[in-house]
């Protein structure tokens, strides 16, 4: 399978601070007909690199192409083949749904045949056909972010590049926009989007997470969480100021955050989990605490992000 995206140490810095890049030494190949995702928190340069993959901008070192082309050398071809939506919504408020697709259709210079049928197609696979007269102003957050997708798919692009569409978007939405996406790439069209939640991550085909300008791992969901060397343990009990405690004063326990009222712990792969269960039983069973959930639990995108940060920081 052919790469649509091909970088090769790739850095980008800006004049502000010259001395910390946004991006730095960064090498990664995205196959076709994939959904792709870059999963990192604020600041870590997701929106640097699908900026520099759409060529509004240009890397300060590195080469970067895009389905087969150089973004320093072909910036005209690629924009032709590629749709992008960036973060902020980018569209024109005064103008109603039909009108803003319209526009977008006309700056990608389709012939007035094919921008009809066109049109007609992303009003219905984005739900908008009952809104496509209503100002863009007046849309919801998460018909807004669909009516912006309408706008970047228009011309047929080989290649869908998305920067975090989801934030901000109610639950409902979210999931629409994502099964959107699924139906996008089953028709033929490699998606990049990225993403600060871990839950979207596991919707994509492969994941590459990123932290401080760099990559520190890719590969599909399962691979990655398969490759973690710790297992993951969740306990609730009560009164849930003496269960911290007490897991916190176990020593096999390497880490431990709370989520909801339970807590994630997290110990090695080597057999300890069962060690750790049964201490943890012995201790609340003697204080008399009441232990509503002790087991062992999936691993998250999240607890292999988690461990990744750590390790690049020498924890």
């Amino acid at each position: 399978m052919d790469d649509v995206i091909c970088m090769n140490e790739v850095s980008k810095s800006y004049r502000t601070n010259l001395a910390e890049p946004a991006v730095n030494g960064l090498t990664m190949n995205v196959p076709a007909g994939i959904l792709y995702g870059l999963v990192g928190p604020d600041g870590a340069g997701k929106t640097t690199i699908l900026r520099m993959l759409s060529t509004v901008m240009l890397p300060s070192k590195g080469t970067i192409t895009v389905l087969g082309f150089d973004t320093r050398t072909k910036a005209d071809t690629i924009r032709r083949q590629v749709g992008y939506m960036p973060q902020n919504f980018s569209l024109y408020p005064d103008l109603t749904v039909r009108e803003n697709l319209f526009f977008f259709a006309d700056i990608q210079q389709m012939r007035a045949e094919q921008k009809s049928v066109r049109m007609a197609e992303m009003l219905r696979f984005t739900h908008l056909e009952d809104f496509q007269s209503r100002r863009a102003s007046a849309l919801s957050g998460g018909m807004k972010k669909k009516l912006a997708l309408a706008c970047a798919l228009v011309h047929e692009p080989k290649l869908l590049i998305l920067d975090e569409p989801s934030t901000g978007v109610d639950p409902v939405s979210r999931r629409e926009l994502w099964q959107i996406l699924a139906e996008v790439v089953r028709q033929g069209v490699s998606v990049v989007v990225s993403t600060p939640y871990m839950d979207e991550a596991e919707r994509c085909h492969l994941v590459g997470f990123l932290y401080d300008g760099q990559m520190l791992a890719s590969g599909t969901p399962e691979m990655l969480k398969k490759h973690l060397p710790y297992e993951v343990i969740e306990v609730k009990a009560s009164p849930r100021k003496q269960m911290r405690q007490i897991v916190s004063e176990l020593d096999a326990i390497l880490e431990w955050r709370p989520v909801g009222d339970s807590l994630r712990l997290t110990v090695q792969s080597d057999g300890s989990a069962d060690l750790v269960m049964q201490q943890l039983g012995a201790r609340m069973q003697m204080e008399n605490m009441k232990i509503t959930l002790l087991r062992r639990t999936n691993v998250m995108m999240e607890d292999v992000f988690v461990y990744l940060v750590n390790r690049q920081r020498g924890n």
